[in-house]
């Protein structure tokens, strides 16, 4: 990842609605959701849903599959684990023990997340 895409990331995260809608995607692991169930979800009008999705897609963090008339989200996080990587880049000054706080709570919490996944999945 390089500055710009990063910037990109990070300025298409910066506003409430779209950061929601990234984290109602995250959380939905593989799972594709569709447009309007995420409308109803964060109560936000359908016009203003695709707005905000096609902000997120722009910046590559979510992407989308045509199912007939329903487009289904999801989070690409590939993209976000390259955001995450970047800004850890050289953690610390290149002393990574400042960094262990952060890299066990980035484990905890994709730990997390593949037990949430496996709940699903399975």
């Amino acid at each position: 990842m390089d500055d710009q895409s990063a910037i990109e990331a990070l300025a298409a995260l910066a506003q409430p609605t779209r950061l929601n809608i990234f984290r109602r995607l995250v959380a939905a692991g593989k799972t594709e959701l569709p447009a309007g169930e995420i409308a109803r979800f964060l109560d936000v009008p359908h016009n203003t849903l695709s707005t905000h999705l096609s902000v997120l897609s722009r910046a590559g963090l979510v992407s989308s599959t045509r199912d007939g008339r329903i487009i289904r989200y999801r989070a690409e996080l590939d993209r976000i684990r390259s955001l995450v990587a970047f800004l850890t880049d050289d953690c610390c000054g290149g002393r990574p023990e400042l960094c262990a706080p952060l890299i066990d709570d980035l484990s905890r919490s994709a730990g997390l997340s593949r037990m949430q996944d496996e709940t699903t999945d399975g």
